[in-house]
């Protein structure tokens, strides 16, 4: 088992693990996903998939460099846009793998700090990032008003 960075033919199953951790926007990842591997301007950086000896791709971590990121002084700073695993893969290490190789990219590049968050109610998410070493920075309620 192993991380790589993804390619354009990962394009139908980063598809499906995308919609399975970000269900409402499902009918935007293929486009945003082909705009990345084309090279055209896509709010993502680098993908990183997770590998089984078999080949299939059963975890990814999708990173950007942003501008800002609550609790760090940097004016750039990679971010975990995405982190998932699928469920009969986690606890096996996998999500700490991707961690890993995604720790590895930032620091080629640079960067000292790597960020991410996660919603409020999803105790999974916050105790896996916690496992990997994550540090809680701060709590934020987000809000929208429609013109």
């Amino acid at each position: 088992m192993s991380v790589r960075i993804a390619n354009a033919h990962d394009v139908n199953v980063l598809v499906r693990l995308r919609t399975a951790l970000w269900p409402d926007g499902a009918s935007s990842h293929r486009s945003e996903l082909n705009k990345h591997f084309t090279g055209e301007h896509s709010h993502i950086d680098q993908v990183l998939v997770y590998e089984t000896p078999d080949g299939n791709a059963v975890g990814f971590v999708e990173l950007r460099v942003r501008n800002y990121a609550e609790g760090s002084e940097e004016h750039a700073v990679p971010f975990m846009e995405g982190w998932y695993v699928e469920p009969e893969y986690r606890r096996q290490g996998v999500g700490r793998a991707l961690i890993r190789a995604a720790e590895e990219w930032a620091r080629a590049r640079g960067f000292e700090e790597l960020a991410s968050n996660a919603l409020l109610d999803n105790a999974d998410s916050l105790a896996a990032h916690e496992a990997v070493g994550f540090e809680e920075v701060e709590r934020t309620v987000n809000f929208l008003k429609e013109l």
